[in-house]
């Protein structure tokens, strides 16, 4: 049974109400001269319609919404006194109980910076699953210019359409746009780490993250995590030649030979004393199933021939230089060891 007045105007597959609060029946006396209580059905309606339009928002209503459900302020006023409304965050109401989820929450969150508005940051790294923890304030990125009190609120004019989705019912930052806006926060190791866990999950692909950052090229975490997915613009081989030579000067390394011929191969690097190939590993030459195979099939021919094969990234190099050129050092002493003349 429909329990709506007629007359109602439908706004998103929601029956808006007039105020009806003000129009409750006054008890009257009944044919035997008894008082009656009567039932107050626009009440009820408006009940029925709140737990509706809540039921789809973790249980949080804006003011708005009230409004044009038929609550007047009184009304909204009269129900938090109450204890049937509970206010969360400026214009944004929860119906019942007070939020007790993370999710709950978020929702409120997003609701309160208005429309357009995503969860973002942190709380997007919680809610996709990257993060296990909740920070607070909950975070929301707005292309707009509102303060919420209780919410850390980014302004953004880079956000995009394809920047934003749902998730378990939330507005959110897409997965790549959540770990590009906190990259500036993660050191580089943490930076390695999330953005490899958030690979391994089902919410984002390697692509998608290639894909957002080339739209992004000036974010402040664009440059860090394209040099983790090899995308253009990190060192390219005709660099190494270059820079590879320059590392070893200023570490005290041997001078390499770089771009030798050996072995029906080209190596990047040769320490010809010490029969020690170096190949820059990059994933732009180095991935899919063909160059992996190649890789160690060269490798298992150098070794044949007595030659150790190093493979390096610039990745190593640039963030940990001196424990690069340790272990290197140790190897080509090792093996300036082993090839040393024997004593008759």
């Amino acid at each position: 049974m429909n329990c709506l007045p007629q007359g109602g105007v439908e706004d998103g597959g929601v029956r808006l109400l007039g105020d009806m609060t003000s129009r409750r029946p006054s008890p009257g006396p009944d044919g035997l001269g008894r008082n009656v209580q009567h039932v107050d059905v626009s009440s009820q309606a408006v009940d029925v319609a709140l737990a509706a339009v809540a039921g789809k928002q973790y249980g949080n209503v804006t003011r708005t919404q009230l409004t044009r459900l038929g609550l007047s302020h009184g009304a909204i006023v009269n129900r938090v006194a109450k204890g049937r409304l509970f206010r969360v965050f400026r214009g944004v109401y929860s119906v019942g109980r007070r939020p007790a989820t993370p999710q709950e929450w978020a929702s409120a969150a997003v609701l309160a910076a208005g429309a357009g508005a995503a969860l973002s940051h942190s709380s997007a790294m919680a809610l996709w699953g990257f993060w296990r923890r909740w920070d607070k304030p909950y975070e929301v990125t707005i292309v707009g210019d509102r303060r919420t009190n209780g919410i850390r609120v980014h302004r953004s004019s880079t956000l995009r359409r394809r920047d934003v989705t749902a998730q378990l019912g939330i507005r959110v930052t897409s997965p790549a746009r959540a770990l590009l806006d906190i990259a500036p926060r993660l050191t580089d190791r943490s930076l390695k780490r999330t953005v490899n866990s958030a690979l391994g999950s089902p919410w984002l692909t390697e692509d998608q993250l290639a894909e957002t950052v080339a739209r992004h090229p000036n974010a402040r975490g664009a440059k860090r995590i394209a040099k983790l997915i090899g995308l253009p613009g990190t060192p390219t081989r005709s660099g190494w030649e270059d820079d590879f030579p320059a590392f070893c000067a200023a570490h005290d390394l041997p001078a390499p030979v770089m771009g030798v011929p050996l072995f029906g191969y080209v190596v990047d690097a040769l320490f010809p004393a010490e029969r020690v190939i170096v190949e820059l590993d990059s994933w732009d030459f180095h991935k899919g199933k063909i160059p992996f195979e190649a890789d160690r099939d060269r490798d298992a021919d150098a070794l044949a021939h007595g030659y150790v094969t190093v493979r390096m990234t610039w990745e190593r190099i640039d963030e940990r230089p001196v424990r690069e050129a340790r272990r290197l050092h140790t190897i080509l002493a090792n093996q300036r060891g082993a090839h040393a003349p024997r004593a008759a």
